[in-house]
């Protein structure tokens, strides 16, 4: 069985590579800089399982990349997990509506992170 595929999008490289560190063994991960790469490598045919993605990236930021994938007949069904260091109840409701599935605060507990992809995963699948 071929490794389900997480996409993670943020713009700080130590994130993102402290991510793929932590899910590589399990997962294929993609890592991207922001919301325009992401969309544009799934709009290039790539379908990921699972999405995490930060809030605050230049280009495409995080409202506006769910608001896109979530438009799309395509993505519209693939999980995704807003994981930001924005902590307020507005940002949450407001990626909630957009239609994310759900949002962690950096920094985060990698094991929960884990778990909370097995989930979605696991719903999906």
């Amino acid at each position: 069985m071929s490794k389900k595929q997480v996409l993670i999008i943020d713009d700080q490289p130590v994130m993102r590579k402290l991510l793929e560190q932590f899910l590589k063994d399990k997962y294929e991960v993609i890592a991207l800089e922001n919301g325009r790469e992401a969309l544009e490598w799934m709009y290039d045919g790539n379908i990921p399982d699972v999405v995490i993605a930060d809030l605050n990236m230049p280009e495409i930021d995080g409202f506006e990349y769910i608001k896109r994938v979530r438009e799309s007949a395509f993505f519209q069904d693939i999980p995704l997990i807003v994981l930001s260091g924005e902590d307020s109840s507005a940002e949450r409701i407001k990626c909630l509506k957009l239609g994310a599935n759900d949002y962690l605060i950096k920094p985060f507990n990698p094991e929960e992170l884990a778990l909370r992809i097995n989930n979605l995963v696991r719903i999906r699948s």
